[in-house]
This record gives structure tokens, C-alpha cells and sequence, in this order.
């Protein structure tokens, strides 16, 4: 009973700690604009290096995968979850305590960019190690649904961020803001990524990662062994991340910035827009985990991809409108996001044995969320304003969804069908 109570513990530490991560992350999508004005100097030019700085800090990503999933693969899941959490404190503090444009001019822009991509460094080992963690901790049936509870918690971080961003920008001027307000969401990312630095200084260490060690078969040079063995196993989640992050980063966290440069709403209206919309992917996501669970990762990923191909461009259409019709298109696409990322965590992680895992999500993985994930705003961004049309955003999404079906329609099935099965399709060690 005691050993049930402390996995059950480690397993609601470990699911919501990636709260902290996607608070940050989203925080500065959501509050893209006004950090515009206050870092890179305003207007389409200052949005634009903005959503730069996002694209070109998220090349450290897979980087940070690396590194911490070595020392995961080495040293414990446990190691590196500490790990990038200490770092990603230290980098949301510094943030906040950044000078502005209007005090120290561009340099402003270049600091800021470069504490992004610490941030981005530390967060590439911390979702690959928490989903390895859950899934690793969590018994055979359930690992939809529990592995699912980084994305959910991930969203309570979004939530977060947009409540926060709206809130903060409903209450204070626009001088306030530039000038000091902007602080105010990174001061409480820094205190919450704190908060569960300590949490998870008690948390047991993964079952999978004791049994390597107690086999002595942790792997000597876990990127090796990854490249050597599991090479398609690499392509494989590459596949499916490419679609969780095209569908993420396009259809939740570029919508506010979209919906402000296209003129259907405001800032403010944006945010509680994405608000809504962050509501609904908490409640999406851990019920796609539990149809994982029943149906199958692969037909719900075939579906998701399906739906990933018909919807976005329609969905863009919409929130060209009203308030309304745009609520409803921000929403439905933040569905299809969630969804995705909630079959895409469990899917890519059983991609691999437990010997050398997070190695191989950094190179599949890791790799895609850095090329689809963070350069998808700003290429939105700069193809929308140079084309001129603003579907352009929902047939980025689409051209994805089409290029990774022919990878999803040949993915073996990974759901197991008993506790005792390793679901890997790959061997294990050799």
C-alpha cells in the first residue's frame, strides 16, 4: 500500500509539472504583441521579430532533448526532470527582470531571445522526460489516459497563461503595460515553476529506469543505441509530432496574434477567446486518452490526421467574423490540437523500450515539435502577410495532415493488451 500511495503521488506530480513549461511557452505566443512593443520596438516589423525570436529559440529544443535525455537514458528519469525544472525557474525569473526596449533599446530584443532559448533548451528534456515518466509508471491499460495528463496539465498551463495575459492587459493602460505590467506573468511562472521544483524533489524513481539498472542493461551511449536500433521508430514519432505540433502551435497558440494582425478582435477579446478555447482542450484531452485506450492509438491518430486535413482551412474562414463564429472556429481547432497531442504523447513514447527512450524521442520527437512547432507561427505570420490570404495558416496544417497519413496508415499498433506487455515494435537491447 505505501509503494501504491507513492506512485500514485509521483504520477500526479509528474502529470501536472508540465504546467510550468507550457505556461511559459504559450505566455509569450498569447502575449506576443504586447512583448512587440516592449522588446522589438512595435508595429508588423516588431510582431514579426517577435514570432522570430519564438522560431529561432525552439531550435535549442531538440538540443535540450538531447542533452537531458542522456542523462535521463543514464541516470534516472527522476535526474532530469530536476534538472530542467531548476533551469526553466531560473530562466523565467531572469525574464521577468528583463530591461526593455525603451530603457536599453534593440539589445532588449537579443537578451530576450537568448533567455528564450534557455527556456527552450530546458523544456526540451522536460515533456519528453515526464511523458516517459507517466508512461513508464502507469499500469498497461491506462497509459492513454495517464500519459494523456501531460497534456492536459499543459493546458491548465495555457489556461493559465491566457487568463493571466487577458487579465492583465484588461486592467492596466497600455503605458503601464509596456512599462512594467508585462512582468507580472513571468513573476508568476517563475514562483510556479518553484512550487513544483520542490514538489518534485520527492518523487520516486521510474520502475523501468530500477529494472535497467538492476539488469545492468542501461545503455552505455543511449544516442547510439537509439540511431543503431530504433531508427524507425525515430520516423515514426517524427511523423506524429509533426502533426501534434502543426495543429498545436498553428490552431491554439499563433490564434490570438492571428485574430489581432487580421483585425476580427482585439487583444484583450484575443486572449479570453483563447481562454475559452483552452477550456475545451482540458476537457478534449483526457478523453481522447481514454478512446486510445479502448480504440487504439492508430485509428484515432488516422482519424485526427483526417480531420486535420478537412477542418483547419474552414476553421480560419470562420474567424475572419464575428466574435462568435470565431470563438467557435478558435475552439474547434483547439480540440483537434489537444486531441493530437493527447494520442501523440502515449503513441510516441511506446515508439521505444524503456533502454534508451528519451533518447529516441529527442531525435524523433523532439526534433519535429522544433521544426513544426516553433517555426510555425512566424512562417504563418510571414506567409499570410506576403500572400495576402488568411487561410494560409489552415492550409499549412492540412498540407501536414496529408504528408504524415501515408506514416500513420503503416504504424503498428502499440496498445497493449495485457500489464505485462512491452509495447515496443522495436527490440529492446542488443
Amino acid at each position: 500500500m505505501p509503494g501504491q500511495v507513492q506512485s500514485s503521488r509521483s504520477l500526479i506530480v509528474a502529470g501536472l509539472s508540465t504546467i510550468v513549461e507550457w505556461y511559459d511557452f504559450t505566455l509569450y505566443l498569447y502575449f506576443a504583441t504586447v512583448l512587440s512593443r516592449t522588446f522589438f520596438g512595435g508595429g508588423a516589423v516588431g510582431l514579426a521579430d517577435a514570432l522570430a525570436g519564438f522560431a529561432l529559440a525552439y531550435l535549442m529544443r531538440p538540443v535540450g532533448a538531447i542533452v537531458f535525455g542522456h542523462i535521463g537514458d543514464r541516470h534516472g528519469r527522476r535526474t532530469t526532470m530536476l534538472l530542467s525544472m531548476g533551469l526553466m525557474t531560473a530562466a523565467m525569473l531572469a525574464t521577468a527582470l528583463l530591461p526593455t526596449h525603451a530603457q536599453v533599446g534593440p539589445a532588449a530584443g537579443w537578451m530576450m531571445v537568448g533567455l528564450r532559448c534557455i527556456m527552450a533548451f530546458s523544456v526540451g528534456g522536460e515533456y519528453t522526460g515526464v511523458v516517459a515518466y507517466l508512461l513508464e509508471l502507469s499500469p498497461a491499460g491506462r497509459r492513454g489516459l495517464i500519459t494523456s495528463l501531460a497534456s492536459a496539465a499543459s493546458e491548465v498551463g495555457a489556461l493559465l497563461a491566457a487568463g493571466l495575459s487577458a487579465l492583465t492587459v484588461a486592467l492596466m493602460d497600455d503605458g503601464a503595460l509596456i512599462e512594467w505590467g508585462w512582468r507580472i506573468p513571468f513573476l508568476f511562472g517563475a514562483a510556479l515553476a518553484g512550487t513544483i521544483l520542490l514538489a518534485r524533489s520527492t518523487l520516486a524513481e521510474s520502475p523501468d529506469f530500477l529494472r535497467q539498472q538492476a539488469q545492468a542493461r542501461v545503455p552505455a551511449s543511449p544516442l547510439r543505441h537509439s540511431l543503431r536500433h530504433h531508427r524507425a521508430a525515430i520516423g515514426r514519432g517524427f511523423a506524429i509530432s509533426a502533426l501534434g505540433s502543426i495543429t498545436y502551435y498553428v490552431g491554439i497558440t499563433y490564434v490570438p496574434a492571428f485574430l489581432t494582425s487580421i483585425g476580427t478582435v482585439g487583444e484583450g477579446d484575443a486572449l479570453w477567446l483563447s481562454t475559452l478555447a483552452a477550456l475545451a482542450v482540458i476537457v478534449v484531452t483526457p478523453l481522447t486518452g481514454l478512446m486510445a485506450d479502448r480504440w487504439g492509438r492508430r485509428p484515432m491518430l488516422l482519424a485526427l490526421a483526417l480531420a486535420a486535413l478537412l477542418l483547419p482551412i474552414p476553421m480560419f474562414a470562420l474567424m475572419q467574423g464575428a466574435f462568435a463564429p470565431a470563438l467557435l472556429g478558435a475552439v474547434l481547432l483547439a480540440c483537434l490540437g489537444g486531441a493530437v497531442s493527447a494520442v501523440g504523447a502515449v503513441a510516441t513514447a511506446e515508439q521505444f523500450p524503456g533502454e534508451g527512450r528519451l533518447s529516441g524521442l529527442a531525435f524523433g520527437a523532439t526534433s519535429a515539435t522544433a521544426i513544426f512547432g516553433g517555426f510555425a507561427p512566424w512562417l504563418a505570420h510571414r506567409l499570410t502577410a506576403a500572400s495576402g490570404w488568411p487561410l494560409t495558416p489552415g492550409a499549412m496544417v492540412a498540407l501536414v495532415g496529408i504528408c504524415v497519413l501515408p506514416v500513420l496508415w503503416r504504424l503498428p499498433e502499440t496498445r497493449p493488451t495485457h500489464e505485462a506487455a512491452d509495447p515496443s515494435p522495436d527490440r529492446p537491447l542488443a
